[in-house]
């Protein structure tokens, strides 16, 4: 694989305020074998006009608003790239983004589905915190193998689409975005690409995220918990039937069944705190506390997944990898 066309597909809705940054953004890469293709998710707003000024250095698909699922999708669909890595529209990426993983993909092999970096958090309310720390992730080594991704992103989540790049070719196997994902449709391909075999990582932040900006989804979400925690639960439900019907899988079993109880239960607290019953708000209240202080505790035992990481070696060694037993060997 040798400077392969990465494809970066941008989904945008009503934010012509601020996509023309975004292009230039991806620009200004050090990588320059990339095509950008612009998804307009039925913007109403001068969108449309920001685009057109870039004429043919961008690829342009409009459709009806139908959700950022089915907007990466029909990017996808358009791209011509061996690599595909995703943008949102308020935020940005350091120079040597995908240069960096793009050389880590060549070097670690076609059994690697995809890469991902490290990002700062931006927020206006809080200090800055990067998505690795957010999710309790701590590599010994700046960039490498990461072998137990599965088990990790079934118990937390981890920023993915802005500080991915991804295989075509294993996009391709695990089918794209759910589409019937209002929420979480990025946690959920995550977790479908960990079972292809380890991820690549970086542990230098390279995306700049903006969290809570007006008009996202993140916001949203946070307004209808409910929703949310159906999507969470639809997506343990998918991995752990996946991986209880699979013997590759024999070692996912345990995790993915404590995965799929936590979202059940959490989902039932969601929605008692609905309830009209007099009391309910109150005891969903409580028991929500107890699962934030039950989390806290788990995360500092020694039982607790951390994250599992090999250097990758040398092109002149081969390697093999076992998803059920979690074993790397370098040979």
């Amino acid at each position: 694989m040798t400077d392969p066309l990465v494809s970066v597909i941008i989904p945008t809705y009503n934010r012509a305020g601020i996509i023309s940054r975004t292009i230039d953004n991806v620009f200004d890469q050090t990588y320059k074998n990339i095509e950008v293709i612009i998804v307009d998710d039925g913007s109403t707003d001068d969108t449309v006009a920001r685009l057109r000024e870039y004429g043919s250095r961008i690829r342009v698909v409009w459709r009806e608003n139908a959700g950022p699922a089915t907007a990466r999708n029909r990017g996808v669909e358009t791209a011509r790239g061996e690599i595909i890595a995703f943008q949102d529209s308020d935020d940005a990426w350091l120079p040597q983004k995908i240069e960096r993983q793009v050389a880590l993909l060549e070097k670690a092999g076609n059994h690697v589905p995809c890469c991902i970096c490290n990002a700062t958090l931006i927020s206006s309310d809080r200090p800055a915190i990067t998505s690795f720390r957010n999710a309790r992730l701590s590599p010994h080594v700046e960039e490498g193998l990461w072998l137990n991704a599965p088990q990790v992103l079934m118990d937390r989540f981890l920023l993915f689409n802005q500080t991915v790049a991804i295989r075509r070719a294993a996009l391709d196997k695990t089918g794209g975005f759910d589409e019937t994902l209002r929420y979480l449709e990025d946690a959920d391909l995550a977790l479908r690409l960990s079972l292809l075999g380890p991820f690549a990582f970086i542990r230098e932040p390279l995306v700049v995220y903006h969290q809570g900006s007006v008009g996202s989804l993140a916001m949203e979400a946070l307004k209808k918990e409910i929703l949310l925690r159906e999507n969470v639960l639809k997506t343990r439900e998918r991995v752990y039937e996946t991986v209880r019907v699979t013997d590759d899988y024999l070692q996912l079993r345990a995790p993915a069944r404590r995965a799929l109880h936590r979202a059940r239960r959490e989902l039932w607290i969601a929605r008692l705190a609905q309830n009209r019953i007099m009391g309910a708000p109150t005891v969903s209240h409580v028991l929500q506390r107890a699962e934030r202080y039950l989390e806290a505790i788990a995360a500092r035992s020694p039982w607790y997944e951390r994250m599992q990481v090999v250097p990758i070696p040398n092109k002149k060694e081969s390697f093999s990898y076992s998803t059920t037993e979690l074993r790397y060997q370098a040979k």
